[in-house]
């Protein structure tokens, strides 16, 4: 059995493309010589991108109709979007009530949109695969934004769903929970930290080193790349078995005995 990843001729379409993970995947499949169509609420570079924001159900269906009568298929689908609420979450009442609901339509009814206008034609076929970027802070309850945590928690959940829900037509459907990832979003982490620390000396690079010391065994950062390389992975024939799972890729972070 090869190792190798190859999707030649499939259709990969990855949602939250422009930045961050949602970048490093559409790079990955693109290097195992997928058709990737890239969609975005920014503009996203690539000859197949579409810009389109996943809060609008009716402009994301009428991106899936054009993608698919374009190509004829549609194998793969990718959600990587999330946002915080830009506000330091602990104690949970820094957070008004009212930054919840822009935080879970975001984070967790968006990604429910994209299934929703992606499935009928998965379901068509009879085969293929959807993979959610959730986060490590769906699963421990972080106190750092907790809208963003509960949201990312009923992501899992509904996957789990989903994943059962599809099962009969072949369509197997994953998530990936990454850990400390230098992204944009982990970047308005610090801010908000920053915002509202007394003890605000620290400047990013040196936050996050120390965050990351504390908090993962491995001691070290993960990347774009690494979380791209287990989507790659749940979407390949070498995951056939693999439905309704949650792969961490955290260095340690998250442990279930």
């Amino acid at each position: 059995m090869s190792l190798s990843l190859s999707f030649e001729k499939e259709v990969v379409v990855v949602v939250g493309a422009a930045s961050g993970i949602g970048h490093a995947t559409a790079e990955l499949f693109q290097e195992a010589r997928a058709h990737v169509v890239r969609l975005d609420r920014v503009p996203v570079e690539g000859d197949d991108s579409y810009e389109v924001d996943a809060t609008d159900l009716d402009a994301l269906q009428a991106v899936a109709n054009k993608i698919h009568d374009r190509y004829q298929r549609i194998d793969h689908v990718v959600v990587s979007i999330g946002a915080s609420t830009g506000s330091l979450g602990f104690p949970f009442w820094n957070v008004s009530p009212g930054q919840w609901e822009a935080a879970l339509d975001v984070n967790l009814v968006a990604p429910v949109r994209v299934a929703h206008a992606f499935v009928p034609f998965l379901v068509a076929a009879e085969k293929g695969t959807i993979c959610f970027v959730v986060s490590v802070a769906g699963q421990i309850g972080s106190q750092t934004d907790p809208p963003y945590s509960a949201a990312k928690a009923g992501l899992i959940n509904f996957m789990q769903c989903a994943a059962r829900d599809l099962a009969g037509y072949n369509v197997r459907v994953n998530a990936v929970s990454p850990g400390m990832v230098k992204t944009p979003l982990n970047r308005s982490v610090w801010q908000a930290w920053r915002e509202s620390s007394a003890d605000n000396r620290l400047d990013y690079e040196d936050w996050a080193e120390e965050k990351i010391q504390r908090i993962a065994p491995l001691g070290r950062w993960q990347t774009g790349k690494d979380v791209a390389a287990a989507v790659g992975f749940l979407a390949s024939d070498l995951a056939k078995n693999m439905t309704g799972q949650t792969v961490n890729v955290d260095g340690g972070q998250v442990m279930h005995s």
